[in-house]
């Protein structure tokens, strides 16, 4: 889960427990009052009602306490209005039911208003009245129905459209507040990959915006390093390219003073010459190879797009390999060659193919073959060397394609090389907006390249 969901999810979890505890404090607020106060409307009425019934039952008799009944029924706040009759009286009790009676009685012995708060809906309340003097002694019992408090956003369909929009006003404002969040860290991060990518020029703060959080001075701290990071691999370039440059002069003239002495020597320094050469001629390939990789690392190495056919290309090259591969008791063998074009320049991807293929013979175990295949695939070319020389640690394979670097195994240089072919390999394979990456394989190395090949393969 993404910083941005996990923030969205927080704030809504957060406004909905707010909008929850609201509502129910506003609710529990709401109750006490409202039903403490219908507790003593309940009393009046049934003072009211019972006092009533009393003065008409004595000057309009039972027809006139029934029409008064009627009229008092038809009230929406209670559902149920009856008379019992108590100590033999002449008024007969409506309803015989036991809470009825044993509220009556409570109402007799209290002479006051008594009220029950037994079923959920609705409540009773009782009241005698009547004439202790002759006997006549009466109950009045009302059910009233109990009072309901209003939901916030009323008891109308449109509730829910109520509902429905503070919901969405909720999800728009954590939407809102998460993207203020996380935006500057999703921008952070892609100028982080741009830089890993080789970027030297991605800065982000701009982009930040003008907020003075710590987002933004994070933004600012990583332009810094940017800048640093540029200004530190910008130096070291130039250096190896000074370097190189001014190597060249010094070891040509020694390569002319060899010549002279090889012409002058005596057999007893001939083989001391030999080495001397040998190393000379080590000494201004790696040179060379470095210019190569300062120029593709500079971006200086240009080149115009023509028109490359990868099966031809490639295939010369295993020949190369091949024939130098035998001398050492190895070879090249193409598994599968497609037929494939790409718009680069040719000298390139050569060396780029070259260097790879060269290095899988110089690992790969004696008596076995290096294995090439060109297959083209959803629009592109993927290129594969294999080799059997056992593979790398798994923790050194992102590492292959650094200048100098060595496995662990062969730091001792027994295998000769200058450490540069596959580092140069990568530039020149990135020059031309593809990727190059290792990964193990049973029994030895697999370096995979992919270009993209031109829309229609060339006809035959």
């Amino acid at each position: 889960m993404n910083l941005f969901l996990k923030i969205f999810l927080w704030f809504l979890a957060a406004i909905s427990l707010m909008v929850g505890v609201i509502f129910f404090l506003s609710w529990t607020v709401q109750t006490e009052p409202v039903v403490s106060r219908w507790r003593i409307s309940v009393r009046n009425q049934t003072n009211i009602y019972s006092a009533t019934a009393d003065q008409i039952l004595e000057r309009e008799g039972p027809d006139g306490l029934r029409q008064f009944l009627d009229r008092i029924r038809a009230s929406e706040t209670m559902s149920d209005v009856v008379i019992i009759g108590l100590k033999g009286s002449d008024w007969p009790a409506e309803i015989r039911d036991a809470a009825y009676t044993d509220l009556a009685a409570k109402a007799i012995a209290s002479d006051a208003v008594e009220i029950e708060f037994n079923q959920p809906e609705t409540a009773l309340s009782a009241r005698a009245f009547g004439s202790d003097i002759s006997g006549q002694r009466y109950v009045m019992i009302i059910r009233w129905d109990r009072p309901r408090m209003t939901p916030f956003f009323g008891e109308s369909p449109l509730r829910y459209l109520r509902y429905a929009g503070l919901f969405l006003t909720a999800v728009l404002l954590c939407w809102a507040l998460a993207r203020y969040l996380a935006s500057p860290i999703g921008k952070i991060r892609r100028a982080t990959q741009k830089l890993a990518g080789g970027e030297l020029q991605t800065r982000v703060a701009n982009e930040v915006g003008n907020r003075r959080d710590e987002l933004a001075h994070l933004a600012k701290d990583f332009d810094v390093m940017a800048e640093r990071i540029e200004s530190l691999i910008t130096s070291q370039q130039r250096l190896s390219q000074d370097v190189s440059h001014e190597l060249r002069s010094p070891l040509a003239r020694m390569n002319v003073a060899l010549e002279i002495a090889k012409q002058r020597s005596n057999g007893a320094s001939a083989a001391a010459l030999a080495r001397i050469e040998k190393e000379s001629g080590q000494l201004n390939e790696m040179i060379s190879r470095l210019l190569t990789l300062s120029r593709l690392e500079s971006g200086a190495e240009t080149f115009e797009s023509q028109d490359v056919g990868l099966t031809g290309l490639l295939e010369h090259i295993a020949a190369d390999a091949d024939f130098e591969a035998n001398a050492k008791g190895r070879s090249v063998k193409i598994v599968s060659m497609d037929d494939c074009r790409i718009s680069g320049s040719e000298s390139l991807i050569k060396s780029a193919v070259e260097n790879v293929l060269r290095n899988a013979v110089k690992y790969t175990a004696e008596g076995t073959a290096v294995e090439l295949a060109l297959v083209r695939a959803g629009g592109r070319a993927q290129i594969t060397v294999r080799d059997f020389g056992g593979g790398v640690p798994e923790n050194e394979l992102d590492k292959l394609f650094q200048p100098f670097y060595r496995v662990s195994e062969s730091r001792e240089r027994k295998t000769g090389g200058t450490g540069l072919g596959l580092a140069i390999a990568e530039r020149a394979i990135k020059a031309h907006k593809g990727t190059i990456a290792a990964r193990n394989s049973e029994g030895g190395l697999t370096v995979t390249i992919e270009l993209e090949c031109k829309t229609t393969p060339a006809k035959i």
